[in-house]
């Protein structure tokens, strides 16, 4: 491969269509202030880079990114770009991952207001992530030792897997389809309305009115944290260990806990459709 080392780039596509090259602690910045730093590029190593310009990495194909970081001016980083693994870096900039296919992060610290929107097939391990609205309408993801915080998350995905991870989250999931989350916390508010086909395994659920107007909702071993209202309208199959603060109208399927508070019923059951209770 080609070596381009040590400089500091801040025309306008200042290594546009570069292919097959090593690109070693150069920074992106300058009076120039140009735009579209490596846009159309292909399998290139990034390493120990500095990215303060905007949409360095559209388009692009394949290659590595080690030890980079991107600060909140490096907006809309990496849009369109699909084959590409992500090591050890920062993501900085709201937008930074849009639209993008196959994709694998990991050890990142990332601070993107609205981080991994539309994209397919996404990798995330042993990262952290603070995102007002990460990953709207993703699909085929899946993540595992994840910190995140958040609050509109995860709505509209398919098909997601996420494993020993600390989701700090409000609203998640919803509209979500075909997510299941393993030996995980997820805290927040109203988790999981309108979901289908979400499964919680060995999971601590924190938070208010969670898992409403779900279809084919699955908890197994879960417990759950000052859980109020919880179920309603939703056709669910649970084992919750301990304590259920209240359960409001389920519409159908079967709830076993160790206690519940209160059980709340607004109307009576439709015949042969009720949530069995124990």
């Amino acid at each position: 491969m080609n070596i381009i080392r040590d400089l500091m780039l801040d025309e306008e596509r200042a290594l546009y269509a570069l292919t097959d090259t090593q690109v070693i602690n150069c920074t992106f910045d300058g009076p120039a202030d140009g735009e579209s730093a490596l846009k159309e590029s292909r399998h290139n190593l990034l390493q120990g880079c500095h990215f303060r310009l905007r949409y360095p990495l559209w388009h692009v194909v394949g290659g590595r990114m080690i030890d980079c970081d991107m600060n909140e001016t490096c907006r809309a980083a990496l849009w369109y770009t699909s084959d590409m693994t992500i090591e050890s870096s920062v993501l900085g900039g709201i937008k930074a991952l849009r639209e993008c296919d196959r994709m694998t992060l990991t050890g990142c610290d990332i601070v993107s207001p609205e981080f991994g929107w539309l994209c397919r097939d996404i990798t995330l391990r042993a990262s952290k992530l603070t995102a007002e609205y990460a990953f709207f309408g993703t699909k085929c993801m899946t993540i595992d030792g994840l910190t995140m915080k958040g609050k509109y998350s995860f709505q509209y995905v398919e098909d997601v897997t996420i494993e020993n991870s600390v989701l700090d989250t409000k609203d998640a999931f919803w509209h979500s389809k075909g997510v299941t989350v393993r030996n995980s916390t997820v805290k927040g508010e109203y988790l999981g309305w309108y979901s289908e086909d979400l499964t919680l395994i060995n999971c601590h659920i924190v938070g208010t009115q969670p898992l409403c107007y779900c279809k084919n909702l699955t908890l197994v071993d879960c417990t759950t944290e000052g859980c109020d209202l919880s179920f309603e309208n939703s056709s669910v199959e649970a084992t919750v260990k301990g304590h259920i603060h209240s359960v409001k109208s389920p519409a159908s399927g079967h709830i076993k806990a160790d206690s519940i508070g209160e059980i709340v019923y607004e109307k009576a059951p439709t015949d042969g459709q009720g949530c069995v209770i124990e």
